[in-house]
């Protein structure tokens, strides 16, 4: 980041961001790439350009772009939510078909299907690459674009073997965090075709995200997808060690060591405040997600010790 050569990336000039959405583009199969600050700024750019205003969205009722980005769909992009089950972690084909055949009914025409690559509330579940194609089959016969909230993606290419262009192929646009499991300090991509990118960017700047000399940042960027992507594994064994520890603890929590694929293990607990408590003055840190709801998240600064401890902590939890 200290040696990274910058430039006024409002003007295209910044040669380390452009290397590293040329990079990001290259790996995920699409044309163009955009740096943004974040996964939210990614998420609302991919609804300004896809969805016309006044159209559906049809979206799993717990994914991020709907619960974890304060309503900023609606006030960004004037869009409406058609929510479907997302227990599994992923959308039905049949829901998707149903929300498009329902505007020949007196009901509002659907403009974009998002998904999200892992499932952060379903527990970091990664979609198989036939049910996301289900999805795409659907779409695809209506013009309908799919935008996915790819954010731990390379988590699902880790975690199933599918490389993140396969599956990405499966969709008109893809966001990936660079400061997840990949471990930057900030920063966001969003690919898709140029002429979308290019709309994109300017849509960038309308929400107040155009940089300057963003290299610096970039250049964690390079590094993360450079180097973070094989050790990723890593964090999804810890996880699910921390996952048999919760499931012995409480049974009936709904975690399911074996369905725990990735580095996220998410359980309910009847007093999420004094679990946390608990696991604070252990050196544990953790967070809700819904109430009742815990999750509990690896990443590269949790190490084998670092489980360990977690693993007695939770052993000891009320």
């Amino acid at each position: 980041m200290h040696d990274a050569e910058v430039g006024d990336d409002g003007y295209g000039e910044d040669p380390t961001v452009r290397r590293l959405e040329e990079e990001f583009a290259a790996r995920v199969g699409k044309p163009a790439a955009l740096f943004v600050p974040s996964g939210t700024m990614a998420n609302q750019l991919s609804l300004r350009v896809l969805c016309p205003r006044g159209s559906l969205v049809v979206a799993g009722r717990r994914q991020h772009i709907v619960i974890y980005e304060h309503g900023a769909a609606a006030e960004n992009s004037g869009v409406q939510f058609h929510l479907v089950d997302d227990a599994d972690g992923t959308v039905a084909p049949r829901d998707v078909t149903w929300a498009i055949e329902a505007s020949a009914h007196h009901q509002p025409s659907v403009g974009l299907v998002c998904i999200e690559h892992t499932h952060m509330p379903a527990g970091g579940v990664p979609w198989s690459l036939e049910a996301l194609a289900s999805i795409t089959r659907v779409t695809s016969g209506s013009g309908v674009p799919v935008h996915m909230d790819g954010a731990r993606l390379f988590n699902a290419e880790v975690a199933t073997g599918i490389r993140a262009e396969v599956f990405a192929t499966q969709c008109t646009t893809v966001m990936t965090c660079m400061s997840k499991g990949l471990c930057a300090p900030v920063g966001s991509l969003l690919a898709g075709a140029e002429e979308v990118i290019e709309a994109a960017r300017i849509e960038r700047q309308r929400l107040g995200g155009g940089l300057r000399q963003a290299g610096v940042v970039a250049a964690a960027g390079l590094v993360a997808l450079r180097s973070m992507i094989g050790r990723l594994e890593e964090d999804h064994h810890r996880a699910r060690k921390l996952a048999q520890a919760v499931a012995e603890r409480w049974p009936h929590a709904g975690c399911d060591p074996e369905a725990v694929r990735t580095n996220i293990v998410v359980f309910a607990h009847d007093d999420p405040d004094a679990l946390f408590t608990h696991l604070r003055s252990q050196g544990i840190l953790g967070g809700t997600i819904a109430p009742g709801i815990c999750r509990l998240v690896t990443h590269h600064d949790v190490d084998d010790p670092g489980i360990e401890l977690a693993l007695k902590a939770i052993a000891g939890a009320p």
